[in-house]
C-alpha cells in the first residue's frame, strides 16, 4: 500500500526542518546575520551633516576675510581674488549683515571699516551657530 509510505515520508520531511546556509562573518557575533554592504541612512545623514557644516564654515570664513580686507584698507578690489572675496561676502551677508546698511551702522571716522568688522563679524558668528545647529539636527544620534 502506497499511502502509508507517503505519510511517513511527509512526516520525516515535516519534522526535520532544513535551515538555510548562512554566510558567517568572522567579525560578527555568533547567531547574527551580517549587515548589508549597501549605504545606509546613517551614513548618508552623517555625510550630509558634514557637507552642511563645511559650507557654513566656508561662508563664515569668507565674511571674516572680507572684513579683514576692509580693515586693512589697502586691499585692491581690482585684484581678482580680493574682488571675488568682497563680492561673495556682499552676496552671502543676506542684506541683514551688510557693511553698508547692516544691523549696526556707524558714522564718522573709519565708519566703513567699523561697519564691515561688526556686521560681517556678526554674520560670520551667526553662520557658525546656524551651521552647527543644522549639523547637529542632520547627524544621526550616537546611542
Amino acid at each position: 500500500m502506497g499511502a502509508p509510505e507517503d505519510s511517513k515520508a511527509e512526516e520525516t520531511t515535516a519534522t526535520t526542518p532544513v535551515e538555510p546556509a548562512e554566510e558567517k562573518d568572522e567579525k560578527a557575533p555568533q547567531g547574527k546575520k551580517r549587515a548589508r554592504p549597501s549605504i545606509d541612512q546613517a551614513k548618508i545623514r552623517t555625510r550630509l551633516a558634514q557637507v552642511v557644516w563645511a559650507l557654513f564654515v566656508l561662508a563664515a570664513l569668507i565674511l571674516a576675510v572680507g572684513a579683514l580686507l576692509v580693515a586693512l584698507d589697502n586691499a585692491n578690489e581690482s585684484n581678482g581674488l580680493v574682488g571675488f572675496v568682497m563680492d561673495t561676502a556682499d552676496a552671502i551677508d543676506l542684506g541683514v549683515f551688510s557693511r553698508d546698511n547692516g544691523v549696526f551702522t556707524f558714522s564718522g571716522d573709519n565708519a566703513e571699516t567699523k561697519n564691515a568688522l561688526v556686521n560681517w563679524g556678526l554674520g560670520a558668528v551667526v553662520y557658525l551657530v546656524v551651521g552647527r545647529l543644522l549639523e547637529r539636527i542632520l547627524r544621526p544620534s550616537r546611542v
